[in-house]
């Protein structure tokens, strides 16, 4: 049994299986771009209820779904504009973009972190040319990897393609905050699209222009990074590399965060969450680390933040991000938007604090605004001196807006008692990639049978796209009519079952191993006369082990091996 993984080889058997196309082949192609086939789509979507078992079953968690296209503000607030881009080079004899930073990789561990100069000395020092046409490389530049659009038509207010689905999270923070009736820790889940205008995608699947995402965020109390579940995996093992040097460590969650590896319970208990996930989808956890980010790695808005990295045939492979992201986010769009989005936490009991606030000016308000005085004296008195921008308040009354100038409202420091303070919520982000997922599922299951002669996928039953496929030994004398009631029975919209009565059993067995289907049911003339008769043949596909069951019972058979029974027990 072979089981290294050639990736061209499985590519080859994702594209004849109905996995991953490339997308638009017809016209010759575009690269980083793919279609999911039917097999494919099912294989995904069971990754996303598995996803959503943990996040939204056990953990609680709501989901949402929020708009593609987003207005330019949501993404200057977030740092995008500014911050998002990578490193480009062009050949100066044939043109072809690089992403800068990858040319130098085999001569630097972090090669990502360089800056252009660094990069450009890089390419002398190391004699890095083009490698289409071996001619020399231009001057590193910045290209900024979001897709521009405008809103509406002749309209001038720009958009972005989301490179991410986290924004549409943070900016409905006041109504999944309202929704969940002002408690925190709030956990909210979403699956969709992200865009990234990728400069030269290679490694098929794991650079992507359009893909898909799992994203998790956490909004907890700034000072209280505990969870209640944590003492249940305290002493689950993590694989880790932290950042303090190269090395690789094994030791319990608890450990990690007692010696401070791992900042906090929350994360701890997410990095742990995202090992449970990743092994329950299928991942070798032989072959799955976590990777602590550099401090020069960072993204502009992490606190901390670690990668879950598998090893596959392109080496190690970060496939889902857990980032503290502190109060970075909601503190940026409250800037931004004008609007606090603040958590009240409540004291055990009110404290007498010092407090500074807005008062409004009674005497000045009257005569200004006459009927409207005690509204909008009453807002003022509910915004935060932080409100205040260039010397002005802005109240809205009745859905106008009011600019205010200090001729109506002065701040004060008083004592008083308090039974609470506004504190800007912290967000723990698992962020899962959904298509590199995928494909590390893929490449852990794939092993290349020697004495078959093809090509297994030995993928978890949970997730693979067909669960059983149903036989008639040949489709006449009654067997075809009989598989085909087998098939009725079994297949559900929970089992997804195959019906295929074309050539050889040996032919039939290979296209279902192919694309990872567990167990398949077959069909023969003992089913109708001899000792065996009311009863087919099951066979299993990692021991190709078959036994005979009753026709009756292949539903709830099924049933029992999804959830978990072995195959030698029945």
């Amino acid at each position: 049994m072979k089981t290294e993984v050639n990736s061209n080889d499985l590519m080859s058997v994702c594209k004849r299986r109905g996995f991953i196309w490339p997308s638009f082949e017809l016209y010759g192609g575009v690269a980083g771009m793919y279609d999911y086939g039917p097999t494919g789509f099912s294989l995904r979507n069971n990754i996303v209820e598995v996803w959503r078992d943990i996040y939204k079953g056990r953990e609680g968690f709501v989901e949402i779904d929020s708009e593609t296209v987003n207005p330019r503000e949501v993404f200057k607030a977030s740092g995008h504009v500014d911050n998002f881009e990578d490193l480009i080079t062009y050949c100066t004899k044939c043109q072809a973009p690089f992403r800068a930073d990858h040319l130098v990789k085999p001569f630097y561990e972090n090669a990502d972190v360089l800056s252009a100069s660094d990069l450009e000395k890089a390419f002398i020092e190391h004699g890095v040319v083009c490698p289409e046409c071996g001619g020399k490389l231009g001057p590193v530049e910045e290209f900024n990897l979001m897709f521009k659009t405008t809103i509406g038509p002749g309209s001038a207010r720009i958009g972005y393609l989301r490179p991410e689905t986290a924004q549409g999270i943070f900016v409905n923070f006041l109504n999944l905050y309202r929704y969940n009736r002002e408690k925190l820790p709030m956990g909210v889940i979403q699956t969709g699209r992200g865009y990234r205008n990728e400069i030269a995608p290679r490694q098929g699947m794991i650079r992507m222009r359009e893909f898909n995402m799992m994203e998790v965020e956490l909004f907890v109390d700034p000072e209280d990074k505990d969870w209640v579940r944590f003492k249940d995996i305290e002493n689950d093992i993590l694989t880790l590399v932290p950042n303090t040097g190269d090395e690789t460590v094994t030791m319990s969650v608890k450990e990690a965060v007692d010696k401070k590896i791992i900042a906090n319970r929350v994360l701890a208990y997410f990095v742990n969450t995202t090992r449970q996930l990743l092994t329950r989808l299928g991942i070798n956890p032989e072959k799955l680390r976590f990777r602590q980010h550099l401090k020069d790695e960072m993204a502009h808005y992490a606190a901390d933040c670690w990668d879950a990295e598998v090893l596959l045939s392109y080496g190690w492979t970060e496939i889902t991000g857990i980032a503290d992201r502190g109060c970075w986010d909601l503190s940026r769009h409250a800037e931004f938007s004008g609007t606090e989005l603040t958590h009240f936490k409540k004291f055990d009991e009110p404290k007498e604090m010092e407090v500074t606030k807005i008062i409004a000016k009674h005497k000045a308000l009257g005569p200004k605004f006459k009927g409207k005085a005690k509204d909008i004296s009453a807002a003022m008195e509910s915004k935060t001196p932080g409100d205040i921008k260039n010397g002005n308040l802005t109240v809205n009354i009745d859905g106008e807006d009011i600019i205010l100038t200090d001729e109506f409202f002065e701040i004060a420091t008083v004592n008083e008692k308090v039974s609470g303070e506004r504190v800007v919520p912290h967000v723990i982000e698992p962020s899962h990639g959904l298509d590199r997922i995928f494909y590390s599922i893929l490449e852990h299951a794939y092993v290349f049978d020697e004495e078959k002669g093809y090509a297994v996928l030995r993928l978890k039953p949970e997730v693979a796209p067909i669960k059983v496929g149903v036989f008639p030994l040949m489709e006449k004398d009654g067997l075809d009519v009989l598989a085909k009631q087998i098939y009725e029975k079994v297949h559900t919209p929970r089992i997804e079952a195959y019906y295929d009565g074309a050539g050889t059993i040996g032919k039939r067995y290979a296209r279902m191993d192919e694309i990872g289907t567990p167990w398949c049911i077959t069909v023969d003339y003992e089913a109708f006369e001899g000792k065996d008769a009311g009863t087919v043949t099951i066979r299993d596909r990692d021991s190709s082990q078959q036994k005979r069951i009753p026709i009756d019972s292949v539903p709830s058979v099924i049933d029992s091996l999804l959830t978990g029974k072995p195959f030698s027990d029945l």
